[in-house]
């Protein structure tokens, strides 16, 4: 009688998709293929004196007297901003990815057995599939420009340049949806078995990444915001991110924007792809899109994979690969919670 598998306790995979932070750089649309000629993006601290337009508290707006007084006042605060000077009307965002192969062995398992029929399921999706259409995915979000986010809104023209080895590949944001996903063609085919390549651990996978964004001159930009947490803010509302001074984009929101390959979801119609989550969370809108009773979060399918062999579609089995590639603590234990 063939030994029951048991998902393993402890259970972690590292992630593959290893990506900087971003840097930000202003210079002009005409130099974008020149490397001189780019300055840093400094941060700057504006005070202003805003109104106050926040929603009021039933029992606030019950006494007028006290709600009129509030009303009255200013809204002073002090906040981080970073724009483009008035000789410059470009910004370039930079960083660089490294791809890593050996999904097949993980970070930290406990359990041998669970580990050789893990191994054996991603094999198979791996002779099967290849990372053809997840590394297909990953290269457009990178020749689409996702990861500019805000940064990207409104735009007169974005262009990526992409370094890897002595080539570089030139996209222009523009022509990609970001809602969809097309089948590469040209440059970006490249760029894609780059990325497949270092996933299959056949080759060293490592780009540079520039993005121009055509903004205009003076105009601001969106570096990301820090989340300070607990006391000490005093009275500043708003800290932006920054590496030694220059205006940056944190490694986190830049790995999110890659990964947003996931239209395997239900009801992906009504917001296109999201990243690739277990619970397929989207903090921003506050919701998840892969709901344990539905049964097509990441375990639900895992355990089903790997525990009690059911055959998953070809889309379940890229989500499952692509939220190991993700990386993360997948562990399970048996032990109940004390209440």
């Amino acid at each position: 009688m063939a030994k029951e598998i048991k998902t393993a306790s402890v259970l972690a995979f590292e992630r593959k998709l290893a990506n900087s932070d971003a840097v930000m750089s202003a210079g002009n649309w005409a130099d974008r293929g020149k490397t001189d000629g780019w300055n840093a993006i400094q941060l700057n601290e504006k005070s202003v004196r805003g109104t106050i337009s926040n929603r009021f508290k039933a029992a606030e707006v019950s006494d007028p007297t006290k709600m009129d007084a509030k009303i009255q006042n200013a809204n002073i605060q002090t906040v981080d901003v970073a724009a483009l000077p008035f000789d410059a009307d470009t910004l370039r965002v930079t960083f660089t990815l490294r791809v890593l192969g050996d999904l097949v062995t993980p970070s930290a398992c406990n359990d041998p057995d669970y580990q050789a029929k893990l191994v054996g399921k991603i094999n198979g999706y791996i002779e099967q599939y290849a990372f053809t259409e997840l590394a297909n995915r990953y290269a457009e979000n990178i020749a689409n420009g996702r990861f500019l986010w805000r940064n990207r809104v409104g735009a007169e023209k974005v262009e990526l340049q992409v370094t890897h080895e002595q080539e570089t590949w030139t996209f222009d944001s523009h022509s990609f949806d970001l809602r969809s996903f097309s089948a590469p063609s040209g440059d970006l085919v490249k760029l894609a078995e780059v990325i497949r390549q270092g996933l299959l651990g056949n080759k060293v996978a490592f780009v540079t990444v520039n993005a121009f964004v055509c903004l205009g001159t003076g105009q601001e930009v969106f570096p990301s915001q820090e989340m300070v947490m607990g006391g000490g803010k005093g009275d500043k509302s708003k800290f932006l991110y920054h590496l030694n001074g220059v205006a940056a984009m944190h490694s986190q929101k830049i790995g999110n924007a890659l990964r947003t390959i996931d239209t395997w979801y239900p009801n992906v119609a009504e917001f296109g792809p999201i990243a690739v989550e277990p619970y397929g969370s989207v903090t921003n809108r506050g919701k998840a899109y892969r709901q344990p009773t539905d049964k097509k979060d990441f375990y639900n399918l895992f355990d089903a994979w790997v525990e009690k062999d059911k055959e998953l579609s070809e889309t379940e089995q890229h989500y499952v690969i692509a939220t190991l590639i993700r990386g993360g603590v997948f562990g399970k234990t048996d032990k109940k919670e004390k209440e």
